[in-house]
């Protein structure tokens, strides 16, 4: 059973004096936790308030509507004390003593420091304004729908223990990085593969599972663990890591997927020495197994340029549609447009996120270190499934990129998918400012 809160001293200070928690000072920190936390992502819906609550998490028992956390008294959060903000970010418990779905990352947040907690307190409640926006009632089948039943959720599966047992603030940067990593930027809630009752298998780098790579609504997400040498983040240094988390590109491959979010509203607002941080304890964990290992790629670019290519070919599809922007060698034009030969993406034994972006496109987010939101260009209404699957299979198969085949079939569902985005709504934030 998680332990009961013990409140620290600055915590105590701010429950007896709740006019402190107007100080310019502790508010700014509680912004900048709560950019490093990423909430502004999940709870911020169709109407584009940042924080009103209403966008739609989809998880495999239904979708999950996110909460209101502005401090509206009525449909937010504004009757919360400092202890009822505690339990519900660190335990998933609501003033009304309601479980929360772990949609709401709540196991890694049990990490979060008591100060950073008292800081991002003091931000929702006097740093941004009360919205009063009713939103929409989860409603998950039966039993899903028995909120009770989390509470032996979290006794089998959540992490004991609330806040963090060193210092959040170390100078040691892989310390520093890992309070960012595993507390309130909660990778691994994308990045660590899940069990049989949805959990993550593992909270912390010291299980080799953590951050090892997993799926998130049929998209590959890539380990994260960047130790060693190798292909995907064992093959980048620390400056092109914090250079991807400040950007959302860099020379070994550009962001798509959940994961522009998370660049532009997230990471990219993060200091610099964080995400260096960020870089460093990533690259002090020993990697997971390689996949898509990838050798020279001279022999494809030969082909490419010396050969007559046949006209219905994935090496004449690639010529006619992407050669002009990613080149005959696969190496791109970092960060404009991203390599393909070495491309984690490109490599995932799941195709899905590599055929969305072909048939749907993709838009680099605009962060404060690249401005230009680079887009590519959709592809769904000039090439059939099968022509997509020849240029896919081509590209996984070329430069050494080794991933397998895919069929005309598997393009068909995700053009099936590609069409309903596109027809409905999207629940996503359309962010506008504070």
């Amino acid at each position: 059973m998680k332990t009961t809160l013990v409140l620290s001293g600055a915590l105590l200070v701010l429950a007896a004096a709740p006019a402190l928690a107007a100080d310019p000072a502790l508010v700014e920190r509680g912004a900048y936790v709560a950019k490093a936390a990423d909430c502004v992502a999940c709870h911020t819906g169709p109407s584009g308030v940042p924080y009103a609550g209403g966008r739609a998490v989809p998880s495999p028992f239904g979708d999950i509507y996110a909460s209101n956390i502005t401090p509206d008294p009525k449909v937010g959060i504004g009757g919360y004390s400092l202890e009822d903000f505690s339990r519900a970010v660190r335990e998933g418990v609501r003033k009304d003593g309601a479980h929360l779905y772990p949609a709401m990352p709540y196991p890694s947040y049990s990490k979060l420091s008591d100060d950073d907690l008292a800081a991002l307190y003091a931000y929702f409640m006097n740093g941004i304004k009360p919205v009063a926006n009713e939103v929409q009632t989860t409603k998950l089948a039966w039993p899903f729908s028995m909120r009770w039943g989390i509470r032996f959720w979290n006794l089998a599966f959540a992490p004991s223990g609330i806040g963090w047992p060193g210092d959040a603030n170390a100078a040691d940067p892989i310390l520093r990085g890992k309070y960012l990593v595993e507390g309130p930027g909660h990778c691994g809630s994308c990045h660590t593969p899940r069990g049989v009752a949805f959990q993550e298998k593992a909270y912390a780098g010291s299980d080799p599972a953590f951050l090892s790579g997993s799926e998130l609504d049929g998209w590959p997400v890539p380990s994260l663990r960047a130790g060693g040498s190798g292909p995907g983040l064992p093959g980048w240094s620390d400056d092109e890591i914090a250079q991807y988390l400040a950007t959302g590109r860099n020379a070994h491959g550009a962001v798509a997927g959940e994961m522009s979010l998370v660049i532009a509203h997230s990471t990219s607002e993060m200091k610099d020495s964080d995400l260096m941080a960020i870089a460093a304890y990533l690259k002090s964990l020993p990697a997971a197994k390689a996949s898509g290992a990838v050798t020279s790629g001279d022999a494809t670019t030969k082909q490419l340029t010396a050969a007559k290519l046949a006209v219905d070919s994935g090496a004449r599809i690639y010529m006619d549609n992407c050669a002009a922007c990613h080149f005959v060698d696969a190496k791109g034009a970092p960060p404009a447009f991203p390599p393909l030969a070495g491309n984690t993406l490109v490599n995932a034994d799941n195709p899905f996120g590599m055929l969305h972006v072909i048939l749907a496109g993709a838009r680099l987010p605009s962060t404060p270190k690249q401005e230009a939101d680079m887009a590519m260009p959709n592809f769904d209404w000039r090439l059939s499934d099968d022509e997509v699957a020849k240029l896919a299979t081509f590209i996984r198969s070329s430069w050494g990129n080794a991933a397998p085949a895919v069929t005309a079939a598997e393009v068909a569902k995700v053009r099936e998918r590609v069409a309903k985005e596109n027809r409905e709504p999207s629940s996503g934030p359309v962010f506008t400012d504070p």
